[in-house]
Order: C-alpha cells, then structure tokens, then sequence
C-alpha cells in the first residue's frame, strides 16, 4: 500500500512558475545548498515527471536529498494537472504533446546549473519521459530513468479500473468521481490517507482537467510497447520500481530491463510509488545511478 505524499515543500524548495515555449507550468525546484545556506556544488539537475491523478508533490521527498547529493531537483504538474493550466481539450494531452512539453521544461532549464540533465517519470510520467527521449535531439537528456513505468499499457487489472474512470469523468462532476472512488476505497486505505492528507488529496484532484484525466486514462489503456524504440538510443536508462506493482507487474519491468540493457533497481518495501514508499532508499539508488553517468 502506497503512502500518500506530503503537500508542504521542505526547506530550501522554490514553488515558481517555469516559463517555457510552451506555456508556463508549476513546479518544486530544490537547489543544492551548503549548511550556511549558500548554493552547493552542482553535479547536474533532474527533471521529475509525475504520474496520472499524481503532481509534483510526490517528489517532494526526494528532493531534499537529492539537492543535498549534489543535483538541482525540479518536479513538474504537466499541463491541466493540477496547479499547472490545460484546455479543455482531450486532443491537448496527447502524449506526444504532453512529452514536446518535458522537452521545453528541459530547455527552460538549460542553464550551468542544470546540466547534465537527467530525466525521470514515475508511472505514466514514464511513457512521457520515455516519448521525450525519443524526440529529443541528441545529448538533451544525460539518462532517463523509468520509475515504475513499463514497456506499454498497463496491466489488464488497471486497464478496467482506468476505463472506469475515464467513462465517470465523461459523465459526472469531479467532486462526484473523487467521492465515488474514496467509497471503493479499502478501509486501510481511508485510515491512511484520512484527515488533513485526505483534504489535500481531494484538492489537488479537483484542480485537475478532466480532460486531461480522460486523455491519458486512455493513453495508458494503448500505449504500445517502444523498448526497441528506446534501446536505439544511445542513452544510459534505469528501471526502478518497488517489489509489488499492479500497475506493471514486476516480473514485466525486469524483462524490459533486460531488452533495454538498463541499470535495475529494486525499492525493497515499496509498492507503485517508491518515491513516497522510500524516498531515502529511491533517492540514493537515484544519486549512485547519476554518478556514474557518463
């Protein structure tokens, strides 16, 4: 069972609007800094993708030891997810739209401090990084890393609970589908994300853009499998997970390791999101992956 994410950046962490080419997104950045509070050495920087009904604030644990390991951290809501604006216009979250956005969030950040960038998506954020690599001109990106994202769609299970979904947000108010699905809830589920965490659950889901949940909803139902595609590139990947996974079922990420020739990690204790499981553990398998990054 995952842990829910904390809403309240840590210290050191700016919560901006970065303005890109294509439009300007929020996001947590996380600077390397020296215990008298002045900027660190800078090994490099790290673009962080968030995953389906997920933001940028399912990094935010990881960004402090990332900052204090040497790397800028910047996690991003993609465009109609959460505090970042969309149209109401499924057609705007294609994923290829949504990975040509990645793509102008890294040259935003093209600057010495920023370089090398590494790039990181979580789940669905996974199939976006994975299609930005793809598109990217040659040495964008210095590594991607797939954090509990696989080869292509997601697992039968999921595919009929994301389909539900998508066919209640056509349909139905916001408030009514986050209602409707806290009552399908388990009970140890509720017991965890009770309360203030509950409340600030509900407001992130109702700043999101349905059609921006339809969209890519139905993009994880098809997204077909790119690891040839991927394996072309000449670019360092990691596939990091936790040890049980619904979403893509563990034994399918170690495959895809395999096929990609990627560096492999697996979270012990976590579930989907390791990077609110175990944050310390994902970030130092994160740093150690970096480091010894060409």
């Amino acid at each position: 069972m995952s842990r829910p994410p904390t809403f309240s950046p840590p210290p050191g962490t700016r919560a901006r609007l970065l303005e890109t080419a294509r439009g300007a997104f929020a996001v947590l950045d996380a600077a390397p800094a020296r215990p008298t509070g002045e900027v660190g050495e800078v090994k490099g920087a790290a673009l962080l993708l968030p995953g389906f009904t997920g933001s940028k604030e399912d990094f935010i644990a990881l960004l402090r030891p990332l900052a204090a390991a040497g790397y800028r951290a910047v996690a991003v809501d993609g465009r109609g997810q959460y505090e970042s604006a969309g149209p109401d216009d499924e057609s705007a979250y294609a994923l290829g739209e949504l990975a040509r956005d990645a793509l102008a969030q890294a040259d935003a950040l093209d600057d010495p401090a920023a370089t090398p960038l590494h790039l990181v998506g979580h789940s669905l954020g996974g199939l976006i990084a994975r299609r930005a690599a793809l598109l990217a001109p040659v040495g964008t990106f210095a590594s991607l890393t797939l954090m509990s994202s696989g080869p292509g769609r997601i697992a039968p299970s999921q595919r009929t609970r994301a389909t539900l979904l998508t066919d209640a947000l056509a349909t139905h108010s916001m408030a009514a589908v986050w209602e409707a699905m806290r009552a399908m809830d388990p009970p140890e589920d509720a017991e965890v994300d009770g309360g203030a965490d509950n409340g600030a659950l509900r407001a992130r889901w109702l700043r999101n853009n349905p059609a921006q949940l339809i969209a890519t909803g139905k993009q994880l139902c098809v997204e077909p499998d790119r690891v040839a595609e991927l394996a072309a590139l000449d670019l360092p990947v990691h596939v990091l997970s936790g040890e049980h996974d619904d979403t893509w079922p563990v034994p399918l990420l170690d495959d895809m390791a395999r096929r990609l020739g990627a560096h492999r990690t697996v979270v012990t204790g976590a579930d989907h999101s390791p990077n609110t499981d175990r944050p310390e553990a994902t970030a130092t398998a994160l740093v150690s992956f970096w480091d010894r990054t060409p």
